[in-house]
């Protein structure tokens, strides 16, 4: 019966309430007890008191006492992470009611104040993994505590809780470290070289962070992959090289002509004649050499820039193909164009593009076999084929494919083509002039557009040069409302 009616009352049989009531009762006992003692008050009137004052205490305690209670459990509640409708608590007490307003307030707090928090965590750790080099943060063992999506993917995904020195072989960058870790330096800088986890010269940065956690002293380690600045070092001492090795030769010539026609050619009318119209020839080929250097400088500034121009490629063909016309029929050549009808329109930078066509038909008419037939197909295609060096677009593409007759071109020498300055012994023993730069101008140009250049050649059928450019797709528009 009596648990049914506690039940009811929600009210806890460990609450220690009777100890409770008799505590607020002690004073009024003693009072009493002391006065029947000296006859000042009846002993059953001092009885009665007490009880009525034991009444009373009752009555006051009870309600505080049961909404001490619910509190207790919505705060246990609150601390476990369960969820409470603090809205449902109706307390009559006005001090519990100040109570219960003062917890959900402190609750609402440090519940905002954990948002803000994991947002501005999520959002820490969001920058920290769009950043292009790795970040690794270690404790005051060495070992990592944290590491960013560069970090782990150059790394290896277990990068975590390893230690530094099991990570890199590298003597000198574990000294940095540990110089850092005790306090020795605030922070090291230096280049050393890594067998593991790739073989790669690499740039180190260590700084002691100004904060300590859990009383462990806290370094960030920031590395750079100093691998593809040294091989584009080398490529541009390679080009300077190279470039200077072509400027030399013509220059040579030049100045030995001069010499001659200001000594020993100076009277001599035939000998002036023919080393004026060679010293022309040099000049002509060092003006076209520096302009395709100046090209090529051009097109590597606007290498990042995304090309947006819409380009009718069927239409762009035809023109560069009437302006060859009279070349290549001054070789007993003719072009001809095969598309398709309904030809998709190309996504690019519409003056590059006519670059790529004109130095490959310049290519097709030069180096193609005399009385032969140069074919330029253009066709829809579903994809750009991949390539193991630059990166391609993904969607349709169009292929745009020019053919001549003309010798085969060996297997070896098919990935070197598009080298700087390369050029093919065989052009050179025929004395075809080029300067070596037109197919790496074509390559820079396709790599901007993110296309692909294929290159084909068989004994039978000549050489075929296919670029793969994406084409402009309209934007999707938004439905109406």
């Amino acid at each position: 019966m009596f648990d049914k009616f506690r039940s009811n009352l929600d009210f806890e049989r460990d609450n220690s309430f009777v100890i409770k009531v008799l505590l607020l009762c002690f004073p009024s006992v003693v009072v009493f007890m002391i006065l029947a003692f000296y006859h000042q008050v009846d002993p059953l009137i001092a009885v009665a008191s007490l009880a009525g004052v034991a009444l009373f205490n009752t009555i006051l305690l009870f309600p505080l006492s049961v909404e001490l209670q619910k509190i207790r459990r919505y705060v246990a509640k609150l601390s476990s992470g369960e969820n409470v409708e603090s809205d449902i608590m109706d307390m009559s007490e006005q001090e519990t009611k100040d109570l219960i307003n003062a917890i959900n307030n402190m609750h609402k707090f440090w519940s905002e104040k954990n948002y803000v928090m994991k947002t501005k965590n999520l959002s820490d750790a969001a920058v920290l993994d769009s950043l292009p080099d790795p970040l690794i943060v270690i404790n005051n063992i060495g070992d990592v505590i944290g590491a960013n999506l560069s970090a782990r993917q150059f790394l290896g995904e277990k990068i975590m809780h390893k230690n530094i020195d099991s990570i890199f072989d590298s003597h000198n960058f574990i000294n940095a470290v540990t110089k850092v870790l005790k306090k020795e330096s605030p922070a090291e800088n230096l280049v050393f070289y890594a067998d593991k986890p790739i073989s790669a010269k690499l740039y180190a940065h260590i700084k002691l962070l100004p904060w300590q956690k859990l009383n462990q002293t806290q370094a960030m380690i920031a590395i750079y992959d100093l691998t593809k600045s040294l091989k584009i070092e080398k490529m541009q001492s390679d080009f300077v090289a190279n470039a200077s090795h072509e400027l030399k030769t013509p220059l040579s010539v030049i100045s030995g002509f001069v010499e001659t026609l200001r000594t020993s050619a100076k009277d001599d009318e035939q000998a002036r004649e023919q080393f004026l119209e060679i010293i022309a020839e040099q000049t002509e080929y060092m003006a076209n050499l520096i302009e395709k250097l100046l090209s090529l400088s051009k097109i590597e500034l606007s290498q990042d820039e995304d090309p947006i121009d819409k380009i009718n490629i069927k239409k762009l063909v035809n023109d560069i193909k009437k302006s060859f016309d009279i070349k290549a029929k001054s070789r007993n050549m003719e072009i001809k164009v095969i598309a398709e009808k309904e030809l998709a329109t190309i996504k690019g930078d519409e003056q590059q593009i006519r670059q790529v066509i004109q130095n490959l038909l310049d290519n097709a008419v030069k180096y193609g076999e005399e009385q032969t037939q140069i074919t330029i197909r253009l066709n829809n295609t579903e994809k750009i084929p991949p390539s193991k060096t630059i990166k391609t677009a993904e969607g349709k593409a169009v292929a745009i494919s020019i053919n001549n007759k003309g010798p085969k071109i060996p297997q070896e020498q098919l990935a070197r083509l598009t080298e700087r300055f390369y050029r093919m012994q065989e052009h050179k023993d025929r004395k075809i002039k080029g300067t070596g730069l037109g197919l790496a101008i074509i390559k820079h140009i396709i790599i901007r557009h993110k296309g692909n250049i294929t290159v084909n050649s068989t004994g039978y059928n000549g050489t075929t040069f296919t670029i793969y450019l994406p084409v402009f797709e309209k934007s999707k528009e938004l439905p109406k409302k």
